[in-house]
């Protein structure tokens, strides 16, 4: 399977608190999320069908923050770039330019101030996520692709 780095976007109905793990409660904003993660490691990008299984309910296992928020979710968008290099925190936090975000989500293991960024737009979110992963994969040489549901 392909490596690379990964950009779920969500859309939540309605406000709700959740438990996320050493975050604690977290409340959420009915709209629209962006998750970036990477997928470097042995399954590659097949990590992004483990998240829709989450979400669809066909795994019970809690492992990481967005697991938290995925069964609550519907999938909007995937935007993968296809690369060997660590281009998540450089994504996150291009996406952060443009968009609030919910602090230290999913990146406890970095010093980015998130990996969860909200809008209330749909466009805005999509466009945000599109650019950060198309900028960021032309230095880098990497291909950006885009998958709806």
């Amino acid at each position: 399977m392909e490596k690379g780095i990964y950009t779920l976007v969500l859309r939540l109905e309605a406000d709700m608190d959740l438990e996320v793990g050493s975050l604690g409660p977290v409340h959420f904003r009915a709209g629209y999320y962006a998750y970036t993660g990477s997928a470097r490691g042995p399954g590659g990008l097949a990590r992004v069908k483990r998240h829709l299984s989450v979400m669809e309910g066909t795994n019970s296992t809690r492992r990481w923050h967005i697991d938290r928020l995925l069964p609550h979710s519907t999938l909007v968008e995937v935007v993968a770039t296809k690369t060997e290099e660590d281009l998540e925190c450089p994504i996150a936090r291009k996406i952060g330019e443009r968009l609030s975000f919910v602090e230290r989500f999913g990146c406890t293991d970095c010093r980015c101030p998130s990996h969860l960024h909200f809008s209330r737009d749909r466009e805005e979110i999509l466009a945000a996520v599109r650019s950060a992963h198309a900028q960021i994969s032309r230095s880098d040489g990497g291909t950006s692709s885009e998958a709806r549901r």
